[in-house]
């Protein structure tokens, strides 16, 4: 731009100093229009590169195959055990019913005891063996004196044999014969008793029996009885 030839020199700096000015923020500006249209173009190729991966299908990775496991086994058959044979107890016979004869009382008791000891299960306590041997008490003196005791129970509410060793002593003193041993030793020293018509086994049981109520125990003495 000219200026007349009479401008004053200190407009002519003071125009020149501007247009100086002016040219060096033209140029910053330029400078910072460069910068920016980098800047964003960057940021241009970046958004379209993250709008590509973003729309960009997803390729389908297929699962790793599963293994084939094996057809189960099928467990071998148990074999069938043997069976066991198990123990079966005979059966045992109850004892005869008792009328209250002396004569055979022992073996009466003797044969309740026997089924006491092969069967003791069966049995809780003394008081349950009382009243099952009791049962067989059916006639004569055997069945009142059974009668006696229940009526002892009823009247003072406890039953009067409290244990089996007792009742074995009452039923003896009761229920064998008064003078065993005598008895044994009269028919033994008597010349009635021998073998006759008996046969060999009933007169050795009959004789031992005789033998052990008389207390003979000398083996000499039994060889001279028996006859």
């Amino acid at each position: 731009m000219s200026l007349p030839a009479d401008t004053p020199p200190a407009i002519t700096d003071a125009l020149g100093y501007l247009q100086h000015h002016l040219q060096e923020l033209t140029e910053r500006q330029n400078a910072s229009e460069h910068t920016i249209n980098t800047t964003l173009a960057g940021l241009t190729a970046q958004l379209q590169q993250l709008t590509q991966l973003i729309t960009a299908p997803v390729p389908t990775v297929a699962p790793p195959p599963i293994p084939l496991s094996p057809p189960p086994v099928s467990p071998p058959s148990p074999v069938p055990a043997a069976p066991s044979k198990q123990w079966t107890r005979p059966k045992l016979p109850s004892p005869p019913d008792f009328s209250s004869e002396r004569s055979s009382g022992r073996a009466f008791l003797n044969s309740c005891m026997l089924y006491l000891r092969l069967a003791p299960e069966q049995f809780t306590c003394d008081e349950e063996k009382i009243f099952w041997t009791l049962a067989f008490f059916k006639d004569g003196c055997a069945a009142k004196w059974s009668e006696n005791l229940f009526r002892q129970e009823a009247d003072t509410g406890i039953f009067p044999i409290r244990s089996w060793t007792d009742f074995e002593q009452q039923f003896q003193s009761q229920f064998f014969p008064v003078n065993a041993e005598a008895d044994a030793i009269n028919t033994l020293e008597g010349s009635s008793y021998y073998q006759g018509n008996w046969t060999v086994d009933d007169y050795l049981d009959s004789f031992l029996i005789l033998a052990s109520d008389a207390g003979y125990m000398d083996p000499w003495t039994l060889v001279v009885k028996f006859h």
